[in-house]
């Protein structure tokens, strides 16, 4: 099982120099867990940088994959993790996403590079 950071979303989605690293892990979707937290972002910076059109088809896109609601249990795992990694609140939510169901973590978020497990893509410029 996959967790997809939406910072790996947002690479795929623009082609960009990442894109293919994150493919296999996108383009599989019946492994393919994709945390609500995520469709929120990146709805709103699609929306944001193109338009609502656009926005939607992403997120169309991104729900092949099963899509992970924030729960208690999820909400609570990530408080923790956030205070023990010092990660923002959409990296704590994703991460106990993929705590809670036994999944990796696929991004180029800095913020992810030195934890076990994750499956880390220096971000290019």
């Amino acid at each position: 099982m996959k967790v997809v950071d939406s910072s790996a979303w947002l690479e795929y989605f623009a082609n960009g120099p990442n894109a293919s690293f994150f493919a296999p892990a996108i383009e599989q979707t019946e492994d393919l867990l994709v945390p609500s937290l995520t469709l929120y972002e990146v709805f709103k910076r699609i929306l944001q940088q193109r338009d609502e059109g656009s926005a939607l088809q992403a997120v169309a896109a991104m729900q092949q994959g099963t899509v992970v609601d924030l729960d208690a249990r999820i909400a609570l795992d990530a408080a923790r993790i956030s205070l023990k990694h010092k990660l923002p609140l959409a990296d704590s939510v994703i991460l106990a996403t993929e705590q809670a169901l036994d999944a990796a973590v696929w991004t180029q978020d800095d913020d992810f590079k030195d934890i076990p497990g994750v499956q880390y893509r220096k971000k290019k410029s």
